[in-house]
């Protein structure tokens, strides 16, 4: 019963208690002015629609094209007998939730059918229907919208799952593509050099009693294979590293299109006089701010501006989000912390102001206080 209770919210949106004190409704009908074998009918065709309604949406199969004729078959019948139209609303939320396309439009057609026949039925032989003309109207204008605009919400919601599922598929084979790139990056590098720096070692090892002299040039040659294998590697990892701001603005317009959020990228997106390290922190630290828009801000627009001083590069990143309920000093989750590191490695700061909205400023001088030629690995 738990596993109905989750599946028929999942799809329905509301709590099967929800449907159940809808479900009282009919019982006024019923008792109106029926006499006892039709009241009888009445609480046996309630208790039939329930019971088809709650098992079709725990059911897979013919079972729900069976459960879904039952319940426009008892639909009907209700509105026949005791003038009660709005099962067919609770139709309308079930057909909605139908994928098969072909089964979806076959139930949707029988579904305005007999909404169609039996509320025209309705007006000729029940003044009850007279007399709740407004609601009667309303169901009516439901029963022709809601189903399909539940189908289209369930398909864009496949869809966007399916999006996702490749997008993850994508990354997966981006990293191994990687991975396997620096593979032969570091093989192309350092295996021809450390074979060289074995080779020449032995044969220092055989000489050094023999010829010490030609002992230490084979000496001096792997010292220098060495520094340039060392210099290549970080070269490599250099490059590794580095992010350019060129090839971050569009994966960042990307992630803002996606979450269905205005922008505007003002200033230039080609630094110029920057080390590889700086560029990299900038664009870290606009693509962490980006993803704090999309995941935690809720806000509909956001602007990107980046700037060139004599000294720095400053870029500001600004939403109309909800901003931060907790004091600024006590933040350290949402990537904040990962700004604020990459920002100390280059001396660089970074400031927040929330209040309507968020406004993330960070600076990053030009020199960034260290040689990166003598940087250790």
């Amino acid at each position: 019963m738990k596993r109905w209770s989750e599946r028929l919210r999942k799809n329905t949106g509301l709590s099967p208690f929800v449907w159940i004190v809808f479900y009282i409704l009919p019982f006024y009908f019923i008792f109106q002015e029926s006499e006892t074998p039709q009241v009888v009918i009445g609480i046996v065709m309630i208790i039939g629609f329930f019971l088809c309604y709650v098992l079709s949406f725990a059911s897979y199969g013919w079972v729900v094209y069976l459960g879904a004729s039952l319940q426009i078959a008892i639909s009907t019948a209700m509105s026949m007998l005791f003038g009660y139209i709005y099962f067919f609303l609770f139709l309308a939320f079930f057909i909605g939730n139908i994928k098969k396309r072909a089964a979806f439009i076959t139930l949707y057609t029988v579904l305005l059918i007999s909404t169609f026949a039996t509320s025209y039925y309705g007006f000729v032989n029940h003044s009850v229907f007279i007399t709740q003309l407004p609601f009667v109207f309303l169901s009516m204008v439901a029963v022709i919208l809601l189903p399909v605009n539940t189908f289209n919400k369930n398909k864009e919601e496949k869809l966007q799952g399916q999006l996702e599922d490749a997008n993850k598929k994508i990354s997966e084979l981006v990293k191994l593509e990687e991975r396997q790139r620096i593979s032969r990056d570091l093989h192309d590098t350092l295996g021809q050099k450390l074979s060289l720096i074995g080779l020449k070692s032995d044969l220092a090892s055989k000489l050094i009693e023999k010829n010490p002299e030609k002992a230490r040039s084979e000496v001096k040659d792997v010292q220098n294979t060495a520094r340039i294998a060392l210099k290549e590697v970080r070269e490599l990892v250099t490059q590794m590293r580095g992010t350019r701001l060129e090839e971050e603005v569009p994966r960042v317009e990307q992630i803002l299109k996606a979450a269905n959020i205005d922008y505007s990228i003002k200033g230039t997106t080609k630094l110029e006089n920057i080390s590889l390290v700086a560029e990299n922190v900038v664009s870290m630290c606009i693509k962490e701010a980006i993803t704090n828009v999309v995941k935690h801000s809720g806000a509909t627009v956001c602007s990107v501006t980046i700037e060139q001083t004599d000294t720095d590069i400053v870029v500001k990143i600004e939403d109309n989000g909800v901003g931060f309920e907790k004091p600024l000093h006590k933040l350290k989750g949402s990537g904040l912390q990962g700004m604020k590191e990459r920002l100390e490695f280059v001396n660089g700061t970074l400031d927040i102001v929330s209040g309507d909205g968020t406004t993330v400023i960070n600076h990053i001088p030009y020199n960034i206080g260290h040689s990166e030629e003598g940087a250790e690995i």
